[in-house]
């Protein structure tokens, strides 16, 4: 055919044509038959139109019909149309096409006896049809027979003989399979010496000398794997290399030899511990799934091999990025998966430990239950036999036991003691020799540990050691778990050194946590060895009192809280153990711990990709870190820096928001590349300030929120990088630093400001002064004093008294008073006059108390409300922002909006009868000019409508129902008509040169008093999100009460005809003066507080 040899597809075309003419006049002539359906065969091959293969079969087999038996060319004719049939089977795999093939070659070969010059070729064809029916069903007959036939056919091809190194392939991989499925060494041997042998005969430039090199790397791998001889694997990874060479971009195999190239490197990096390797396996993993697009039956593969490598990546090196990327395509593999696939349960496991390791870097208990619910599920696909049961025993029980660490979950320890026992079947499993022995033998060894520690046991314990150590010889130096394990081994002495005192065990425990933090420099695992350090430090501290152990101890744990490899969450989780460490035994690095967990605590809260979710991750540390850093630095007599820690780790949300609205005016214009960089900062700000409202309850699939979560982290380090730019130019040096103590006291140009610490460590006053040095009191109150002022104060105010003695209102703010805010005053008097405003900053329980109503109010004498004037502010920071913009000079853009009755379901509210005449008296009372007036009635204020009246109008009054959301404080909200006007709305409204807000509702000032120096409410979103000056409520008011109250203020606010936000504190002060006149209760007018200037 002239097709063979010019490759023209419309000769074959032709031909086909032709022959199917001939055929319709000669319907018997077999020829003629077996051409046509040769021809077919090509354009199959060629075009791969199943079409064409049936046809092909159709003529096949009327030709054989055609030459019955005695026929010359019968032989050919069952070869044809089996060879037909196989084709078929492999492309559609119907079980029948290979039955029926195997029986021609059967029969073909017996009609080619010994001598015959085309029986190699018949023994070849048999060969193979049972080699692959063999694989299809298992029968190890079939195999034997293929073997006995490769054998046979190989003798008819003696040296020399240009098939031979076909028939040494086909030998050496029916051994190959017969090793996988019997273990026989000695068939592994034979084929590694068969494939040799075929590499040598085909030589470079051989168009099958790829097959061949990758035929003898993968037998090499194999054996690898079986005994471990490093040369074998060595030379595979040699000859990878040479046929990927052979298989240039284009070539159909490229995908599958830059897989296997990949995976061997990856396995020798798992051997030997060299990074190059497993960069070198992730740099063709990516290339291999480029080349398996979606539907290619390998595509679950490869995207399992890449997510495997990069997860290995990120427990050598701690890049997130790694983690989050294995994650996504574990998932993905996972979903090409479903029931009943045979890979589904590897699959599950590998996502599963992805996101344990998530949950080891994040602390998301999410993570954790979902890798156990994983877990769970791929042991279910693993019943007793299957060769990955030990790999689903110990992941689950691992997971089972790490929760129970966490949570203390009586149903993990008995679960987890359940899996104990398949701990050691897992071992079993995994016999001396196996490659994941040594895993085995760790994970049983913690699972004693822990229970030891659950059981006191000594047996648990003595045990544990001992797999420790067996672990540790089968992971020598340059194993890349070699650290883990001397760490592993170090722990378990040490615990056995606390519970014994054996000196002996702690000096072997030092000596091995030593070793691994000397290998680890650039290892996640140098954490846990630094804190082992630390740890073993701190015992020989306590049984030796030898300064230089104590000092030792700190300075691992600061090692500890520097190791960048090991994550921000393990990182802060040891500075923190750091603060408790130094604070316990006064150490001078206290001071030192503090900053560093400030600073750790920030970044890692900012890493999280929406305000809700960091307030639920901010709830995993203690909230009182930033005033126990303040207490820290007063103890050590440095008041600015206490200031200075107080500002960095109080109101974290707000100060994250307020990083992405930062104006850069001074600098774009002085450069080009400044420029660039502000609108580059500013595009940056703008994605990462969008997602306020993100959260995981919005019936988003995981993989989706996932990638918003990367998307989100990938953003932050770009905008870290450009900040760190922006700092190299002239004065903008500290930009978004925290700021020092000399911008912060800015902040009291206008009055002293007055923060109050309530620390378990102290109780202290500052008073921040504008131009002189702050003033430190120490408060004689303790905190569970604080704490019974709190709780009778509550009782008050929510009208609840249990029996027995209770305080009035007046004798709480008289023991506020006597025990903290009259030290303060006494210090006041000799800075500032009679009258003067003063801005108070409370910190912990201290938020909670009415501080400026406080008074000897039995005996008639001092009240503070007397003596000065109060206003609050959440932060210095927010105050100093509060006076960057300059105020209006112009007209007033005022809009008073009503709410007496919203009507959106889940809620019930009372109605409010005095709010739609409130906002009538404010309309009365505001002066035109200058003010602009709008009003929104109760029936017109809907939650989109007032979002959109508020952006317009620089001044506004709210009068309606507001809640505190003491579960999720960034839900507190104002009760619109049809829906609820949160926090978190305010947040993603521009109000940001707003000048003043009075909200005429309940709970608007009240913060989360389980993290009281976050400031999450109403009045603190308005200020810190621009409004210069804000009045609201600590708690429930009446609306009668607050119509009388609002008509008082404005009556003062306007009196002169014009209006300045500067006055509303001096207009609240006289206000609430006039209820106390008119005998309005303390309880009922002290809920209105000033915020701002």
């Amino acid at each position: 055919m002239r097709f063979e040899r010019q490759g023209r597809v419309q000769d074959l075309d032709e031909s086909i044509q032709r022959g199917r003419a001939m055929s319709l006049s000669c319907p018997n002539d077999s020829e003629i038959l077996n051409n046509l359906a040769n021809a077919l065969c090509m354009r199959f091959e060629q075009r791969g139109d199943g079409k064409d293969l049936d046809e092909a079969i159709e003529h096949h087999r009327v030709a054989l019909q055609l030459t019955p038996a005695g026929h010359p060319d019968r032989s050919s004719s069952l070869n044809n149309f089996a060879s037909a049939l196989w084709t078929r089977f492999q492309q559609r795999g119907d079980g029948m096409d290979l039955d029926e093939a195997t029986e021609h070659f059967r029969v073909a070969l017996q009609l080619t006896p010994a001598g015959h010059p085309d029986r190699s070729y018949s023994l070849n064809n048999l060969a193979s049809a049972l080699w692959t029916r063999s694989e299809q069903r298992g029968d190890g007959k079939d195999l034997d027979e293929a073997i006995e036939h490769h054998r046979v056919a190989l003798q008819l091809r003696p040296a020399g003989h240009p098939d031979r190194s076909s028939s040494l392939n086909n030998l050496a991989s029916a051994l190959s399979t017969r090793f996988e499925q019997r273990g026989d060494g000695k068939d592994l041997d034979e084929a590694i010496e068969h494939f040799r042998v075929a590499l040598q005969l085909t030589p470079t430039g051989h168009p099958l000398r790829s097959v061949s090199l990758n035929n003898l790397a993968s037998a090499l791998w194999t054996r690898f794997e079986q005994r471990g001889d490093g040369k074998d694997l060595d030379e595979a990874i040699e000859h990878y290399r040479v046929a990927l060479q052979l298989r240039p971009a284009g070539h159909p195999d490229r995908s599958s030899s830059l897989n296997n190239l990949a995976s061997a490197l990856y396995t020798r990096f798992k051997q030997r511990g060299d990074g190059k390797d497993l960069d070198e396996a992730i740099e063709h993993f990516p290339v291999a799934l480029q080349l398996t697009p979606a539907g290619h039956p390998l595509r679950s593969a490869s995207l399992n091999s890449l997510a495997s490598a990069l997860s290995t990546r990120f427990k050598q090196r701690g890049d997130g990025k790694d983690l989050d990327e294995a994650i996504e395509h574990f998932r993905v593999a996972l979903q090409l998966r479903p029931t009943g696939h045979p890979d589904r349960s590897s699959s599950l496991n590998n996502l599963a430990s992805a996101l344990f390791m998530q949950f080891e870097r994040q602390g998301d208990g999410r993570d954790l239950d979902e890798a156990i619910e994983h877990y769970r599920v791929a042991l279910q696909l693993t019943p007793a036999g299957h060769p990955d049961r030990s790999t689903s025993l110990n992941n689950l029980a691992s997971a089972l036991s790490t929760r129970l660490r966490q949570r203390g979950d009586g149903k993990d320890l008995d679960e987890a003691i359940e899996h104990h026992r398949h701990h050691r079947v897992a071992l079993q499993l995994r016999p001396a020799g196996h490659p994941d022995r040594s895993t085995s033998l760790n994970n049983l060894a913690k699972a004693l540990r822990t229970r030891f520690q659950q059981r006191g046991d000594g047996k648990d314990l003595d045990e544990a050691i001992e797999h420790h150590r067996v672990a540790l010889q089968l992971r020598p130096a340059g194993h890349p778990d070699h650290s883990s394990s001397l760490n592993n081994l170090a722990s378990a002495l040490f615990t056995q050194f606390e519970q014994q005192g054996d000196g002996k065990g702690l000096d072997e425990a030092i000596q091995l946590s030593s070793t691994a933090a000397e290998q680890s420099l650039a290892h996640p695992s140098h954490l846990h060895a630094q804190l082992n350090l630390a740890e073993m430090s701190l015992a020989l501290w306590r049984s030796q009192h030898t300064t230089q152990d104590l000092d030792d101890a700190m300075d691992h744990y600061r090692a500890a809280a520097q190791c960048a490899p090991a994550g921000l969450l393990r990182r802060l989780q040891s500075s923190l153990q750091w603060v408790e460490d130094a604070e316990e035994h006064q150490h001078t690095s206290a001071l030192d711990a503090y900053a560093q967990s400030l600073q750790l605590l920030d970044s890692h809260i900012s890493a999280t990709s929406s305000v809700s979710s960091r307030h639920q991750a901010r709830k995993h540390f203690p909230p009182d870190l930033s005033v126990n850093a303040a207490s820290c630095a007063l103890r050590l007599g440095d008041v600015c820096h206490a200031v200075e820690l107080l500002e960095r780790g109080r109101a974290l949300y707000w100060a994250q928001i307020a990083r992405f609205r930062t104006s850069l005016d001074d600098l774009h214009s002085r450069h080009p590349r400044a420029e660039m960089l502000v609108k580059r900062f500013r595009d940056l700000s703008a994605m990462l300030n969008r997602p306020a409202q993100t959260s995981f309850d919005e019936g988003r699939s995981v993989t989706t929120i996932e990638a918003e979560v990367q998307h989100y982290r990938d953003l932050v380090e770009e905008w870290n990088k450009v900040v760190e730019e922006i700092r190299t130019f002239e004065g903008f040096s500290r930009f978004l630093l925290p700021p020092l103590f000399a911008d912060l006291r800015e902040a009291a140009r206008e009055g002293p400001i007055i923060i109050l610490i309530a620390s378990k460590f102290s109780r202290d006053a500052i008073i921040v002064l504008h131009r002189r040095s702050p003033v430190h009191l120490r408060l004689q109150i303790t905190s569970e004093e604080i704490r019974d002022l709190v709780v009778n104060h509550l009782q008050n105010i929510r009208y609840v008294h249990h029996d027995g003695d209770y305080q009035t209102p007046e004798e709480v703010m008289g023991e506020l008073w006597k025990k903290v805010i009259h030290p303060v005053v006494r210090e006041l008097k000799k800075y500032v006059r009679k009258d003067s405003r003063i801005w108070w900053c409370p910190t912990s329980l201290f938020t909670a108390l009415p501080l400026h109503s406080a008074g000897e109010y039995e005996r008639g004498s001092q009240v503070l409300s007397k003596l000065f004037v109060s206003s609050y502010t959440p932060s210095l920071l927010a105050l100093n922002k509060a006076r960057t913009y300059p105020k209006t000079t112009s007209d007033i853009n005022f809009t008073a909006i009503s709410q007496a009755k919203p009507l959106f379901a889940g809620a019930s509210w009372t109605p409010l009868h005095y709010v739609d005449p409130e906002v009538d008296e404010v309309e009365k009372l505001l002066p035109t000019p200058p003010v602009l007036f709008t009003k929104l009635t109760s029936s017109e204020s809907t939650k989109k409508q007032v979002l959109h009246t508020l952006q317009g109008h620089q001044w506004f009054h709210l009068s309606c129902h507001g809640k505190q959301d003491l579960k999720e404080p960034f839900k507190s909200h104002f009760a619109m008509q049809d829906g609820p006007l949160s926090v978190l709305d305010i947040i993603d409204a521009d109000i940001s040169r707003h000048e003043f807000a009075f909200l005429s509702a309940c709970e608007t000032a009240m913060g989360d008093l389980s993290a009281p120096d976050e400031v999450i409410h109403l009045a603190a979103g308005l200020q810190f999100m621009g409004v210069k000056s804000v009045i609201g409520t600590l708690w429930s008011v009446g609306d009668k009460v607050a119509y009388r109250l609002v008509s008082a203020f404005y009556k003062e606010f306007c009196k002169d005809g014009t209006m300045d936000c500067t006055t509303a504190a001096r207009a609240l002060h006289k206000a609430v003066a006039t209820l106390a006149e008119d005998n309005v209760p303390l309880e009922a007018r002290a809920m209105f507080i000033h915020i701002g200037i």
